[in-house]
């Protein structure tokens, strides 16, 4: 096979994380299976990302602050390379990342993208715990509407062609785009599970995903189009059913909504309700067992004040 048939090209949206950034061209650069082009693509920074993109020698895209789908569908429209990557500017590619992914896709050309494992770094880049999860080998698109286990955009490498077919990311959503792009990719395409460790993910306080409210409502937003047909597989209702990611975020703002009650932040607290009510009967499975849980909490902190 071609060299330019294995080429790969990292897209590496940064919005102020210049102070992170040369880690992750870094670690792009490094690669064992070279990327042929890393695009840094500037989302309307005010810190040093340009600078940090040009001390590396890597082209840097600006445009204004549009949010990361935005940013990540700049950084795929001057891509022309039969593979992609999406590295976020705070996370690190292993060495071996690219070579996994391409080895997995090349002798699959039906197949969307493939996903391996990721492990978890801090601030400093020190080593966390990390779950692991098991090996996904068949129904990827059920087991994806069930619950989100791909944990991190730059453990996928993107088959170009089949994101431009379904138009990439979508720019609409601020929080859960990466889900909701997995989620239309594995209805239309197979998908490959190469398990291999190939990304380190940096917790921080920072991170989109620590958002509860918003991440509530993308997440239900964007699982609402793979509500099951009449045709749909008893397999696929179960996982509809389910829906572990946003019973996951429904628990977290629960989470925060007790501690905004119990510190008396009302308007915090009063928002927080707002969202888990507005939102509740779009998870019915959920609302049987939870709905009163947090005008309990309520209840018992105003009888107190």
């Amino acid at each position: 096979m071609s060299v330019e048939a294995t080429a790969v090209c990292v897209v590496i949206p940064c919005y102020n994380h210049a102070h992170f950034l040369g880690e992750a061209i870094a670690s792009a650069l490094a690669q064992t299976h070279g990327a042929r082009r890393i695009v840094v693509v500037d989302d309307g920074s005010t810190d040093g990302t340009v600078e940090v993109a040009t001390r590396y020698g890597v082209r840097c895209l600006r445009q204004p602050n549009r949010g990361l789908p935005a940013a990540r569908n700049a950084g795929l429209s001057v891509a022309d390379e039969p593979y992609v990557v999406f590295l976020d500017a705070d996370d690190r590619l292993l060495p071996g990342a690219l070579a996994a992914g391409v080895a997995a896709l090349a002798p699959r050309p039906e197949a969307a993208f493939a996903v391996g494992r990721n492990r978890r770094i801090d601030v400093e880049g020190r080593p966390l715990p990390s779950p692991s999860r098991p090996r996904v080998d068949a129904d990827h698109y059920t087991s994806l509407v069930r619950r989100c286990w791909i944990t991190m955009p730059a453990a996928v490498t993107y088959r170009r062609s089949a994101l431009l077919a379904v138009g990439g990311f979508d720019e609409t959503f601020r929080h859960a785009e990466d889900y909701e792009l997995y989620l239309r990719l594995t209805r239309r395409y197979p998908i490959v599970d190469h398990h291999e460790e190939v990304a380190e993910y940096r917790q921080h306080g920072d991170s989109l995903s620590r958002n509860a409210e918003s991440m509530l409502v993308a997440t239900l937003r964007g699982l609402r189009g793979h509500r099951p047909g009449r045709r749909a597989t008893p397999e696929h209702r179960a996982a509809y059913r389910a829906r572990e990611n946003a019973v996951w975020y429904f628990d977290r703002l629960l989470d925060k909504i007790r501690a905004d009650l119990r510190a008396r932040r009302w308007r915090a607290a009063g928002h927080g309700l707002l969202v888990f009510g507005r939102h509740l009967p779009q998870h019915r499975a959920y609302a049987l067992g939870r709905a009163q849980a947090p005008f309990r909490v309520a209840a018992r902190v105003l009888t107190r004040a």
